[in-house]
Order: structure tokens, then sequence, then C-alpha cells
């Protein structure tokens, strides 16, 4: 029988992910935790090349997974650990996790995308035959929970996404910071061919847009947008500044990812930006509509709410205030995600 975790023991942690973007926010969770933590990430075990993200994506994940798993037995030779977290995994190889478990206790996998659905079926094809072989798999989207487990998942944790306590923390501002980044509607987050038609409408029916994201080239309504855009990708400084100079931030969702939130959900609030996304049964189990937060459905209603609230900055600043009181209070967080995963374990 494996020994029980303890909540205030300190483990040893190999953490498979990159040291960026969310990823990073977990595993410095971990470290802020007491937990002592080393860090493989398989997109590093390959070659650099920019044929290894269409590969994955479009042909096979299979022949960069077999290299990884040989690199990453290569890479534990003598390691021993409690935990082996595994990010995202669509590297990871059921072999690979069976080869994980001989190092370590027991081996969870995070997966923050939609590894079931169809937008990036490709993609997580190996994911999907290693899923047996976790000891714990953590979702952030219903419908993932069921089909996990008639994937023969042997746990399955729900949990939805998240902000960091560090990383979503509100910056000092100065006029200068205030002057780079103020804007009045401001959308954070890639192109996406849903995406493209709906920001148009938005620009078409008067509303003062910013956009910051890469891939926007791409879009068919790119003439109507470029003028609006302004910012490729954010650190996590200028993307603070970007939520907190905002006076309206919008929450996109991405069909093809079937989602109902997304981590601009948690994280807009955190930095006391004002969240008007989507209307969806999680967005409003989590924000009162009008109090914390703004919903819509439509681009017509989007636009029309978005011109309501420039008119009336105090209301904004009502809503913000509420919706970063109820974000802290419903503690969807980094330490909050590790914490309830360690629990979680068999």
């Amino acid at each position: 029988m494996k020994p029980p975790l303890t909540g205030s023991a300190q483990l040893s942690v190999l953490y498979l992910g990159p040291d960026s973007g969310t990823s990073r926010h977990r595993r410095h969770a971990f470290t802020r935790l007491g937990h002592h933590v080393e860090q493989l990430d398989p997109r590093r075990l390959l070659p650099r090349s920019p044929w290894i993200d269409r590969i994955e994506w479009h042909l096979s994940p299979k022949p960069l997974a077999a290299l990884v798993q040989r690199r990453i037995e290569a890479a534990l030779q003598g390691g021993n650990f409690d935990i082996a977290f595994v990010d995202g995994g669509s590297l990871i190889t059921a072999d690979a996790v069976r080869v994980l478990r001989r190092n370590c206790a027991r081996v969870v996998n995070f997966n923050q995308d939609d590894p079931f659905g169809v937008r990036d079926r490709v993609r997580f094809s190996v994911y999907r035959k290693a899923v047996p072989e976790y000891d714990l798999v953590v979702v952030v989207r219903s419908p993932n929970i069921e089909e996990a487990r008639q994937l023969g998942a042997r746990r399955v944790l729900h949990h939805l996404c998240v902000s960091d306590e560090v990383a979503h923390a509100p910056r000092p501002l100065n006029p200068e910071i205030r002057a780079a980044w103020q804007s009045e509607v401001a959308f954070i987050g890639s192109w996406m061919p849903e995406r493209g038609p709906f920001l148009a409408e938005l620009v078409e029916r008067g509303v003062p847009l910013s956009i910051f994201g890469p891939g926007w080239h791409k879009a068919p309504e790119w003439p109507r947008l470029q003028a609006h855009h302004r910012a490729l990708y954010l650190d996590e400084d200028d993307y603070a500044y970007a939520v907190q100079c905002a006076g309206v931030l919008l929450g996109m969702l991405s069909k093809g990812n079937r989602d109902e939130h997304t981590t601009r959900t948690m994280e807009i609030p955190m930095l006391g930006g004002l969240l008007c996304a989507e209307r969806t049964g999680v967005h409003e189990s989590l924000y009162r509509d009008g109090a914390e937060a703004v919903f819509w459905s439509t681009a017509e209603e989007c636009a029309r709410v978005c011109h309501d609230l420039l008119a009336d900055e105090p209301r904004r600043s009502r809503i913000a205030e509420a919706g970063q009181r109820r974000c802290m209070a419903n503690n969807h967080t980094s330490e909050s995600l590790i914490r309830r995963t360690m629990e979680a374990l068999p």
C-alpha cells in the first residue's frame, strides 16, 4: 500500500511541464506550499524546430512522444519522488507514465485543455491512451469527468481554471504605466475563427476596442481589426497592466474547446478588472450578473453592455471591486488547485 500524503509534509515533486504560462504558476504554487520541486520540460527534450508543433498538432505526436519517453527514462536514473505532476501530457505515452511510476510513488495529470473534444483530437491521441495509467486525472470541464472515466481513468478530479496568488496580484500603477496601457474595452487572447467576426461586429457597433494577442493577422476580418490590435504576447507584468488599465475586459470562449469559462474568468477579477463575458452556466455560478461581472449572449448585447458601462464609471468600479471580492472568496487559485489535487490522490 502506498503511504499517505499529508498536507503538512514536504514532498518531492517531479514537475513535467513548461516553465512558462500557467504551467509556471502551478509549479511555483508547489514551491510556495513548501514542497521540493524538480522540473522536466518534455518539449525541451525534443529538437528545436518549427516542425515540432506542426507534427504534434496536425500529424501525430506519437514519434515525438517516443523520443520524449526515452529521454525521460534517461533523465530519471537514480531519482525518486513522491509525486510526478504531468502538466498537459500531450507528449507523455502510457509507457512513459509507467516509467515515471518506477521512480515516483504517484503520478498525476492536470490538463487545462479539452483532450477529449474534437478541436485538438490529433494532438491528444497519445494522451488519451495514457489516461488509465495515471493515479489521478484532473480536468477543468465537466464533460471531461465522464469522458476520462470511459477511457479507464482510475480517479478523476474536476477543478475549474484558476488564477494565481502571485502572478495575478494587482501591480502598483504610475501615470506612465497608465498612459501606456490605458484602453476602454480590451480583449486579451489569441485569434480563433469565431472570434474575428464577433470583434469585427463590436467595432462596427462603435465599441472602442483594443486587442492584445497573437495570430490576429490570420483573421479574414484583419483589415477591420488591424487598427485595434496593440500587442502580440504579453509577459506577466504587461498582462497585469493591460487588465488593470482597461475599463472593460471581454471574456470570450473557444467553441471548439467546449469552454464555459477560461483562465480569464478568474484572472481578470483577481487583478481588479471588470469581467464582461459570454453568458454560461459556469459564469453565472461564479459571479452575479450586473453586480460582480456582466454577461452577454450576442455581439449586439455585448456592444450595448460595453457602451452602458463606459458611460458609468462609478458602476464599473463597483462591479470590478465586487467581482474581485467574489473571486477571492471563490478561491479558485493555483495553491487551492494543488492542495485539492494532493487531497484527492489515493
